[in-house]
């Protein structure tokens, strides 16, 4: 885990600086650009405050887990931060995905690695508090479907109206996005793990594997 989140935060960086916020200043220019990258930022990181949610339940092993009244609570209520915190990343996939395929197929995998611990942090107290793996899947995969919830509002919402302007000012704001809950999220759960040095190491390795592809697949 240690490394596939440092990994996970290796890919989203670098994507979000050489490809996402690169096409939002050859689009809008330097200063707009860096407005709407920074803006995304504190808009995650007012949400963060406002909503918060943790890995807690990853730290815990079913084995290791008292039964009590309050781990269904905790499970939906961490199911319900998760939930919120995804919709912005399914906004940034669809974006990524309208701007180049590839792109976008790149964002999906190292969103798809960092929902992995997210979707242990909702199971595994659901499941010791009920000992139904029916209920802990369930709400795992709610909290999940509101990535792509966020790409149908972006459609939606965006679609009539994107022209390369607006597609430069959300390919900034999605490399903003990114950034932040790479910094906030990926790499702080990544070294809590135990395992400093392969939480580094998966995500110099992220970065090098985004640069190869992005390389191989040229423009």
């Amino acid at each position: 885990m240690a490394a596939t989140l440092g990994f996970s935060a290796g890919v989203m960086i670098l994507v979000s600086f050489v490809e996402l916020l690169q096409q939002g200043i050859r689009t809008i220019g330097f200063g707009p650009a860096h407005l709407a990258f920074f803006a995304s930022m504190l808009m995650m990181f007012l949400l963060d405050n406002a909503i918060p949610h943790d890995y807690m339940a990853e730290h815990n092993l079913p084995g290791n887990i008292h039964i009590n009244k309050n781990l269904a609570r905790t499970g939906l209520l961490v199911a319900l931060g998760i939930g919120i915190h995804n919709f912005p990343e399914g906004l940034a996939v669809f974006v990524g995905g309208l701007s180049n395929l590839k792109l976008g197929a790149a964002i999906a995998f190292a969103i798809a690695l960092h929902n992995i611990p997210e979707g242990i942090a909702v199971s595994v107290p659901v499941y010791a508090a009920t000992g139904s793996r029916r209920k802990a899947f369930i709400w795992s995969a709610l909290s999940g479907l509101a990535e792509p919830l966020g790409a149908v509002v972006a459609a939606l919402l965006l679609l009539p109206f994107l022209n390369p302007g607006l597609l430069g000012i959300i390919l900034s704001a999605v490399a903003g996005i990114m950034v932040f809950i790479s910094i906030d999220e990926l790499v702080p759960t990544s070294r809590a793990c135990g395992y400093e040095h392969l939480s580094i190491v998966g995500f110099v390795i992220g970065m090098m594997v985004m640069a190869l592809s992005l390389w191989v697949m040229g423009p």
